[in-house]
């Protein structure tokens, strides 16, 4: 198993390296507030548990060369997000660049125990691959809330089966390596936060629309869980008084309105109704619609598939204009598998907030598409793991 860092210093100066890349000794002395030859003690110490390697002759400062020093180049991470229909997998090396990445349709619904074999099974996958002779953490995402200390789904409402599933435990077992589970929307905000569009806001939202939807709160630039993990769950906020039925036993929900699953149904809905040639045509072709045929439909103009877009904005841009209003963040970020419908979506959130939250709490608020896309969870998975493992032990 991997050695971990000693103390908070070692920890900082791990976390530099894995977001800025090697570093001379002289300029990791600029960064953290050590005595140089303090510097010299941890950094020898690091040196010598193998988390770190030196890395050839620093550039000169006047006076004699420093090495540089870098994260071990054979440290390997496994970011893993599980979503309500698919799973995506992927090794990271230490500066958590993506080495390799497996996407698999599965349905989380068929429980923990079929979803697991077939992670092990990408994993592996990639493991012979050459990609990693083992890992040194793994990150795991789950569409529902999650008991983080634990590592444990509670009372999932997409994911019957998992509720209490010991996944940091059960997996931590499988791989050999230490596991830490968290909700996938937490995961994508920490990707964005880490390699994407939020990689310098220290307060902002990461809404996620894919089949459900749900929200990263980021404050001070840590991931908010609230009390038992279900901070964020914004898809069960009622949009519609006494509107449709939930998967949660509401009625209303954004999530029953607009995510992935309602719009499907009110897609098939326009199709058999007559009212939309472009779905009528995919629904006889495919037997069945998704999101990515309505998104399909609006590229092509189909003014159906453009109203149940914009509906589905204004409907997530009321709750957003709420979040806004009560958090003030400094951007809002959107992802999911939804973003397929990309611009149209965007307008509809963007006119909605921009309307409803003051003007102070918007003057300044960018509302963007996230820039990662299908690769935002596994990066904040690995993201996730890696502040574990250059924790102090």
């Amino acid at each position: 198993m991997t050695a971990r860092p000693a103390n908070a210093h070692q920890a900082r100066l791990l976390a530099l390296l894995r977001d800025a890349g090697p570093h001379s000794r002289a300029q990791l002395g600029d960064q953290v507030e050590l005595s140089r030859s303090k510097l010299a003690v941890e950094v020898e110490r690091l040196l010598d548990t193998g988390l770190v390697v030196a890395d050839g002759l620093a550039a000169s400062r006047g006076g004699r060369r420093s090495h540089n020093v870098r994260l071990s180049p054979g440290l390997r991470f496994l970011g893993v997000d599980i979503g309500a229909t698919s799973i995506d997998v992927a090794v990271t090396n230490a500066e958590l660049e993506i080495l390799g990445h497996l996407t698999q349709v599965m349905e989380v619904r068929e429980g923990p125990v079929a979803v697991f074999e077939q992670v092990l099974a990408m994993a592996a996958e990639l493991r012979d691959a050459g990609l990693a002779d083992g890992f040194d953490g793994a990150g795991i995402g789950v569409p529902g809330p999650v008991r983080f200390p634990e590592g444990v789904p509670v009372a999932p409402p997409i994911m019957p089966g998992w509720d209490g599933f010991p996944v940091r435990e059960a997996l931590s077992q499988e791989l050999g390596c230490p596991v830490m589970v968290d909700n996938d929307v937490n995961l994508m905000a920490m990707g964005e936060q880490h390699a994407g569009v939020a990689r310098t806001v220290a307060d902002f939202l990461c809404v996620k629309i894919g089949t459900g939807i749900g929200c990263g709160i980021v404050v001070g630039g840590n991931v908010h869980r609230g009390t038992t993990g279900s901070a964020g769950d914004i898809g069960h906020i009622q949009a519609v008084p006494d509107g449709r039925p939930c998967a949660c036993g509401n009625r209303g929900c954004l999530e029953a309105h607009f995510g992935g699953a309602a719009l499907a149904r009110d897609a098939e809905e326009a199709a058999r109704q007559g009212r939309s040639p472009e779905l009528a045509a995919r629904l006889a072709a495919h037997g069945g619609l998704t999101a990515a045929d309505v998104a399909a439909g609006a590229a092509a103009g189909d003014a159906t598939c453009l109203d149940l877009i914009r509906e589905g904005g204004t409907r997530t841009g009321q709750v957003i204009a709420g979040l806004v209003s009560f958090f003030n963040p400094g951007l809002v970020v959107i992802g999911g598998g939804v973003t397929g419908l990309g611009h149209t979506l965007l307008a509809a959130v963007r006119t909605q907030v921009y309307r409803q939250s003051l003007p102070l709490a918007t003057g300044n608020l960018p509302i963007v598409l996230g820039e990662l896309g299908p690769i935002a969870g596994v990066t904040g998975a690995a993201r996730l793991i890696s502040d574990h493992v250059f924790s102090p032990a």
